[in-house]
Order: structure tokens, then C-alpha cells, then sequence
């Protein structure tokens, strides 16, 4: 039997969760809501995370774009996720919501949350 523990970071309740693993089932306890067992169940699993960085305006000096993934990645890919993003740029104008680089590691598109004129 294999235990984890972790707090819920789905809402402001920050409930304690407790995981058990025992004969290949997952059991989880200390949620308040479906989501904890579901964010439990899913970071002990395939735990992903949702990137947030910047990337180079290049045809503006010193200027750069806020960017994220649209939807989170596998977290174990993070970094292999930030060599692509260091490596890229893009010229202006950019408005919220434009993709920067589609399909990302082939997991979601990597999206501006910024304007550039």
C-alpha cells in the first residue's frame, strides 16, 4: 500500500488529500468535491501543469510577449516545453489570443495573454 499526501489547489479551501494506492485502485480522501479527487487522482497519475513565460518581439527592440499553453502539459515535459519557447520569437503586431507556437510538444498551442503593437 502506497500513500501521498498534497493539498488541493482547486479552490481556496486547500483541502489536506490523502491518496492510497493499494492493489492498482486509487483511493482518495479529504476532498470536500469531486474536483479534489479528480486533481488527486490526476497528480498522482499524469500530473500536468499549465506553462507561463515570455517570448521575444522580434521586430521591436527590447520588447517581448506574455505567453502560456492553452492547456497544461505533461509536467514532466516542462523543460523540453521552455527550450522551444526560449528558442522562438515572433513579430508584431500580437494580440491576446494569438497562437505562437501551435501544437506544442503535440500536446495544445502555446498562446499570447498579451498585446504587442
Amino acid at each position: 500500500m502506497k500513500t501521498t499526501e498534497m493539498i488541493c489547489i482547486n479552490c481556496p479551501l486547500g483541502c489536506s488529500l490523502t491518496v492510497t494506492e493499494e492493489d492498482g485502485k486509487l483511493t482518495v480522501t479529504g476532498n470536500t468535491c469531486k474536483r479534489g479527487e479528480a486533481y488527486a487522482i490526476s497528480e498522482v497519475t499524469d500530473p500536468k501543469r499549465t506553462v507561463t513565460s515570455i517570448v521575444r518581439v522580434a521586430n521591436r527592440e527590447n520588447t517581448f510577449v506574455s505567453v502560456k499553453t492553452a492547456a497544461p502539459i505533461t509536467k514532466s515535459r516542462m523543460f523540453e516545453a521552455m527550450e522551444q519557447i526560449r528558442a522562438a520569437s515572433v513579430n508584431a503586431p500580437v494580440r491576446i489570443g494569438d497562437i505562437i507556437i501551435p501544437d506544442l510538444l503535440s500536446e495544445t498551442d502555446l498562446i499570447a495573454t498579451s498585446n504587442a503593437d
